[in-house]
């Protein structure tokens, strides 16, 4: 049987500073044994093929995944 999930304001904390200030990317949140034990974050930089510059990508111009 599944243990409840364990959450203290010290995780929420960490998730929400995770999660600040990120654009395109992931936050994972890793439980073991129904406790948070890591917080994995990766970010994505976009750049526009004609500048070099970073910039936001419209969601038109990503592949499908199907």
């Amino acid at each position: 049987m599944a243990k409840p999930l364990q959450v203290d304001s010290v995780w929420l904390e960490r998730i929400a500073q995770s999660l600040e200030g990120i654009t395109f990317g992931c936050v994972q949140i890793v439980v073991h044994e129904g406790r948070i034990v890591q917080v994995d974050k990766t970010e994505r930089y976009r750049f526009g093929n004609e500048t070099g510059q970073a910039s936001v990508s419209s969601s038109s111009k990503r592949p499908k995944i199907i």
